[in-house]
């Protein structure tokens, strides 16, 4: 018996359509139906590349998926989930789930009223398991992260925040098996007139954490350290580097690790197992609606 192929659509055709494209195209279990893009030669370009079709709006090509990957402006992340899951798609949603609570609200009700898988591309958490961290009983005290990059237009459609940060939000809601209940926060424009460097300090039941985000650094780096009750761990993700004097049985290794090498591929499988077979997924449209709703807070408005 012929095992059934997923109809695979996907929106955006910038860097990071690229890089879904190239999966898509490539997956035994996958038909990659064609890609949407606002930008005619950009969409023309990357369905040449990968023998598909480009379609003129986003509704013809959720019309004919059964699931839909959004790599688009975070900005329009919110209102194309919601009209996919209108259209009865399956979606995988790179971060942020959505850039207003209205629509992270809509995306979370209409995932469960129509039984619709939601993962949301929240990679880092893959590194976290390959590390061994999400099989460790203690809690965090306390995580300090720290996020930044050099300048670039990509991402400015949102704020460092919505852009960055959120990673490292989902990570201390992961560790912390837990949602802050206190949340406060700061953040200032520096090259666009969404917020490029924000610091924000979240308390939860048992300990807190201080997170800094910034897109207008000198230098690139992605670090965090967790002090738990028995000890310290240093993660670089950049690097793919781990310290740590606790008696966890921690990977050190863990960049050799698949799914820490390509996480997108790793979330990639995840998202189609979990259409086709039911089985769960690592960022669910929850974690991905609280890690929105905490980065909104943390700004103070909302973009749209």
């Amino acid at each position: 018996m012929t095992q059934k192929r997923l109809k695979v659509g996907l929106l955006g055709a910038g860097v990071f359509g690229g890089y879904h494209a190239g999966k898509l195209a490539s997956h035994p279990k996958v038909t990659f139906v064609g890609v949407y893009d606002p930008n005619p030669e950009k969409r023309q370009e990357l369905a040449e590349k990968y023998g598909t079709i480009d379609f003129k709006t986003e509704e013809a090509l959720f019309s004919v998926c059964d699931a839909i990957i959004l790599a688009n402006p975070a900005v329009n992340h919110g209102p194309s989930a919601i009209n996919a899951l209108k259209s009865d798609c399956h979606v995988l949603i790179e971060k942020p789930m959505a850039t207003s609570i209205k629509d992270a609200e809509e995306i979370l009700s209409l995932s469960k009223g129509r039984n619709r898988v939601v993962q949301v591309g929240h990679q880092e958490r893959y590194v976290i398991r390959a590390i061994g961290l999400d099989k460790v009983d203690e809690t965090p005290q306390k995580i300090v992260g720290i996020r930044k990059s050099t300048f670039s237009r990509r991402g400015g459609d949102t704020s460092v925040t919505l852009d960055l940060m959120t990673h490292d939000i989902d990570l201390c809601c992961m560790l912390m098996r837990d949602i802050p209940h206190s949340i406060s926060g700061t953040s200032e424009t520096v090259n666009t007139p969404r917020p490029d460097r924000a610091r924000a300090e979240l308390t939860y039941k048992s300990g807190s954490a201080i997170l800094t985000a910034s897109r207008v650094a000198d230098e690139v780096g992605r670090q965090m350290t967790i002090q738990y009750p028995s000890g310290t761990v240093l993660i670089d993700f950049g690097k793919k580097t781990l310290q740590h004097n606790t008696p966890f049985k921690l990977d050190t290794n863990f960049g050799d690790n698949p799914s820490a090498k390509d996480s997108l591929g790793a979330a990639t499988e995840q998202f189609i197992s979990a259409v086709l077979e039911g089985s769960p997924v690592s960022v669910t449209a929850k974690d991905g609606y609280e890690a929105a709703r905490i980065a909104i807070n943390i700004d103070g408005r909302e973009f749209e």
